[in-house]
């Protein structure tokens, strides 16, 4: 039975709130281009009700009916793959491939629509378009084809993992961690809000458009805002704005831009609050950057505990934060990552808001930060899993990971 069907069998979803960005039938649809009001939020008051038949909802109905969406609204610029995710329309992803590739592909009518040398993770770029009458499924099978040892994909689009909750009258007053340097993938960040007084930030963008975004700023406080529980003053914070304001925001092209950013600027830690599919290319960057010496930090999304893996926090080598509630408890639409490093808060959690304001939140895109602003304090995971509360069975375990990292509340 799909989640969609299910979904219906709760009369208490009538109450659903901004939280699931109001994917019901007749409900107005929430700009589908800004992580906070993407496709992973999740209702926490028919969750919560819900108890143990939340384990038969399959969450991730959700986020594809949402992608299906935001293609069916972008015609021109977005399609799907062969497993229902958004891609870029008429976009073939390709790593270094070599003049005989190129030369088979061409000879079949692809042409190369840019190059991108991410120079600092050793990485090049191909991105080529198919030829026409070709849908980007096709145009991906036949280029697979063409050059069976070279690695094509889809350049997909990649969801923030988290959504809004009631507005908070103000933020907490957690105590800061030492300064630090911390990397961040997601949209754009308020730079002028007072939570990043004294706090270095410096924000390129990735993607067309751009401008400050609800999620972008939520994760940035987490990781150094004032009161937030984050990086103290006199921290920096290298905010990569994926997004754009555009269609085709969180592509894996941006994200490979601003991963090879991150390994130029040597930002020792990187949050990524960001989920999606495998991808061939965000692999190898992914994989070049963790070679590299850098902790990539990931939220684990909120797909649920029966859906596949999400990534990058399922790549090896990359910390994998899932999120609990307030009396630690696993968040019932967390997902489930080829492996969980810790755990931390994801409900009730306040951050900034683009504007100066204040919001409560829930996702795993929150409680990521809450470990990637304490590694960059102390770049040392064995000394944070020595710190972490232990949950759930004795020691690391494949639910909890490590513990907790921080207070539940």
């Amino acid at each position: 039975m799909s989640g969609r069907l299910i979904l219906g069998a709760f009369g208490a979803l009538a109450l659903v709130t901004t939280a699931v960005g109001q994917v019901l039938p007749g409900l107005p649809t929430p700009d589908l281009r800004d992580p906070l009001g993407r496709v992973d939020q999740i209702a926490r008051e028919p969750l919560e009700r819900a108890g143990g038949v939340v384990r038969a909802l399959d969450v991730a109905d959700l986020r594809l009916d949402r992608l299906t969406a935001l293609v069916r609204a972008n015609p021109r610029a977005l399609d799907l793959d062969d497993r229902g995710q958004a891609v870029v329309r008429a976009e073939v992803l390709a790593i270094a491939p070599d003049d005989e590739a190129l030369a088979r592909l061409a000879a079949a009518g692809y042409t190369v629509a840019r190059e991108e040398r991410a120079e600092a993770l050793d990485l090049r770029l191909v991105v080529l378009r198919p030829p026409g009458g070709l849908n980007v499924r096709a145009a991906v099978r036949k280029a697979r084809e063409l050059d069976p040892d070279g690695a094509y994909d889809f350049n997909h689009l990649y969801a923030g993992a988290g959504g809004a909750g009631p507005a908070a009258a103000s933020a907490g007053s957690a105590t800061a961690l030492p300064a630090g340097r911390v990397g961040l993938l997601d949209g754009g960040v308020d730079r002028k809000h007072p939570a990043f007084k004294g706090v270095e930030i410096e924000q390129r963008s990735f993607a067309p458009g751009g401008g400050p975004s609800p999620h972008g700023t939520a994760v940035a406080s987490l990781l150094a805002g004032k009161g937030y529980g984050g990086l103290g003053a006199g921290s920096r914070v290298y905010a990569a704005d994926v997004y754009g304001s555009g269609p085709t925001g969180g592509s894996a092209s941006a994200i490979v831009g601003a991963l090879n950013w991150m390994a130029q600027a040597k930002a020792p830690v990187v949050n990524v609050s960001l989920v999606g599919p495998d991808n061939a290319t965000l692999r190898a960057a992914v994989k070049a950057l963790v070679a590299r010496g850098c902790l990539v930090v990931a939220a684990v999304g909120n797909d649920g505990p029966a859906a596949p893996p999400l990534y990058p926090a399922s790549y090896p080598g990359v910390v994998a934060v899932t999120g609990v509630d307030a009396r630690g408890r696993l968040l019932p639409e967390a997902g489930k990552a080829a492996h969980i490093d810790f755990a931390a808060l994801g409900a009730g959690v306040k951050v900034a808001t683009p504007g100066g304001g204040a919001a409560s939140v829930r996702g795993t895109s929150y409680a990521a930060p809450v470990v990637a602003a304490r590694l960059a304090a102390r770049p040392d995971l064995a000394a944070l899993a020595n710190q972490a509360a232990d949950l759930g069975a004795p020691g690391p375990d494949p639910v909890f990971g490590k513990g907790l990292v921080g207070r539940a509340r």
